[in-house]
């Protein structure tokens, strides 16, 4: 059986269900009711919200918030700092709580360092999403996006690498 590392400075609720062989460093936060399959890596200084399903083999690197509502698949490399949003419109003053959007990261899809995703996309299979992209609409398996807002500018194989 292979062991789960946790960093003392990290704080996992009650509720929150974690996998085999999953290394969670510093100053990480999961709350109750999230998910994280076998064999991920959790960078430093990352938030698991409540009702977050995150697959197996995922790696998250640091400073990146996952939000309820947000749906990892297997495989799934997100990039330091990106961004998930769950409400549309967000304001202070207003409890928008029953308006969170389902963000869903297919299986193999890579998110680049400062990514943002707008909520209630899915992001297909093995897609690459470039460094500083901002991801409006929904992105088909194996495009390569780049850009504010994210086009696609080519397509990828399983392995990351162009072929069009």
């Amino acid at each position: 059986m292979q062991e789960t590392y946790i960093h003392s400075s990290s704080v996992v609720d009650d509720g929150a269900i974690i996998g085999s062989n999953v290394k969670i460093w510093h100053f990480c936060h999961l709350m109750p009711g999230s998910v994280i399959g076998n064999n991920c890596n959790i960078g430093q200084n990352v938030f698991i919200d409540n009702n977050v399903k995150i697959g197996n083999g995922v790696k998250v690197q640091n400073n990146v918030s996952i939000y309820n509502g947000v749906i990892i698949e297997d495989d799934v490399f997100l990039g330091p700092s990106m961004v998930f949003t769950n409400v549309l419109n967000p304001r202070s003053f207003i409890e928008r709580k029953n308006e969170f959007k389902t963000t869903i990261i297919r299986k193999g899809a890579s998110i680049g360092a400062n990514v943002t995703i707008v909520c209630g996309l899915e992001i297909g299979e093995y897609a690459l999403i470039g460094a500083g992209a901002v991801v409006t609409h929904d992105v088909p398996a194996y495009a390569l996006m780049a850009g504010n807002p994210a086009r696609q500018i080519g397509q990828v194989d399983t392995a990351g690498n162009t072929i069009k």
